[in-house]
């Protein structure tokens, strides 16, 4: 059960909470590691009646998540009059509740809006505007898949200008004068538009306990988010060989019959570098800490507050070489996608700084990511990296696109 407020009086937020059970969840996003944002909906008394909605999710770069819900299903005027949230770079910077007006989905909207839809599902990428273009090319290099979130109600903007003739008259003996910038006042909801309103409530990031972000500086921190689409970068180890992932985690081949695919998702500012067990912690005690691993930065001073690596071991049991068996998560640093032969055991040894925690996820989130990869590296355990191309779910495709 949940905690929620009864949206008919917004003011008794701090003051009576009800508890029930949501009639539905949705995961609207999974933008960073700390995973997908959850999306609950409680329905209310009448039919087809929303009593409100909530956000929750776990501390990330800022609330994402809330920057495309208001696109979708905020008031036409909610982005004008609500103030646009901060975005910050370290996690749990959402200090207070935020809420959003919902705009009311009345038939005569939901028509506009259907044939609004059919209308885009037509157009083809050359069909936009430069400036949708521009934004879409944006959007392309932060992920893969590519969805265009419209509007269908916008606010009508005046066509008149409004200046000063006196300002823009001067005589040739006097120099033209500065004109001053008016003060731009912020637009306020009307009684009627928030009296019947129902809201979207956008809570704090939950800090989880376990999370090895909680170890990072802000500079760290920054290293180890990704700011764009992850492009997965595989290596093919036998046993006696270990694969870091920066100084934050570190797996070791141990035992198995044939050699194996490990594939990274993480961000690609950390480094990932293979070496072999007789020599994994002599590199681990000289470079931890410098440029080589580049998180932890700092030295041997900052390593001597770091926490140091503890093991978990791991078994697995291959289920083909096209196909993954397991994610190793190494907290929130990232996770390796495990493919090994069919029927070939594998036993690992996982690494991740004290107080955090290593998670074995089966089935794999991408079970089929070794297969994204180039050619090998010739002398190295590294594949070529390859990225998938983005797809635009709602554009017709024209020719190769």
């Amino acid at each position: 059960e949940l905690l929620f407020s009864r949206l008919n009086n917004p003011s008794s937020l701090s003051r009576s909470h009800k508890t029930c059970a949501p009639d539905s969840a949705l995961l609207p996003s999974s933008g960073h590691a700390a995973g997908p944002d959850v999306f609950l909906v409680v329905r209310g008394p009448q039919p087809n009646s929303v009593t409100e909605a909530q956000l929750a999710r776990a501390a990330s770069r800022g609330p994402t998540t809330s920057r495309r819900m208001r696109r979708r299903c905020y008031q036409s005027r909610a982005p004008d009059v609500v103030g646009r949230a901060t975005v910050s770079s370290w996690p749990g910077t959402t200090l207070n509740l935020l809420k959003f007006p919902i705009i009311n989905p009345t038939c005569d909207r939901i028509f506009r809006r259907q044939e609004r839809l059919k209308e885009e599902a037509l157009k083809t990428e050359d069909q936009l505007s430069d400036e949708e273009k521009k934004h879409l090319n944006h959007l392309k290099k932060q992920g893969y898949l590519v969805g265009r979130v419209g509007r269908t109600f916008k606010r009508q903007e005046s066509s008149v200008i409004d200046f000063d003739p006196d300002t823009l008259s001067y005589s040739i003996d006097e120099d033209p004068c500065h004109i001053s910038k008016k003060r731009e006042e912020r637009e306020e909801f009307t009684y009627n538009e928030v009296k019947d309103a129902r809201w979207c409530f956008d809570t704090p990031g939950i800090v989880k306990e376990n999370c090895v972000l909680n170890l990072l500086t802000e500079k760290e921190v920054k290293l180890v988010l990704p700011t764009q689409a992850i492009i997965p970068r595989t290596f093919i180890l036998k046993p006696g060989m270990v694969l870091f992932l920066a100084a934050l985690g570190r797996i070791d081949y141990l035992q198995g019959e044939k050699p194996a695919w490990f594939s990274v998702v993480a961000s690609k500012l950390l480094p990932v570098h293979i070496a072999t067990l007789s020599t994994a912690d002599v590199m681990y005690e000289k470079h931890a800490g410098q440029e080589f691993f580049k998180v932890p930065m700092g030295g041997k001073e900052r390593m001597k507050e770091f926490p140091p690596l503890v093991p978990q071991d791991i078994t697995l049991k291959g289920t083909g070489t096209t196909e993954a068996v397991a994610d190793i998560k190494l907290s929130s640093a990232g996770w390796v996608a495990v493919t090994a032969h069919a029927e070939v055991e594998l036993l690992l040894r996982a690494y991740t700084p004290r107080g955090t925690t290593v998670v074995v996820r089966e089935p794999p989130l991408l079970p089929y990511i070794s297969n994204i990869r180039g050619a090998r590296i010739p002398g190295t355990a590294a594949y070529r990296t390859k990225k998938p191309p983005s797809l635009v779910e709602n554009l017709k495709t024209v020719g190769n696109r």
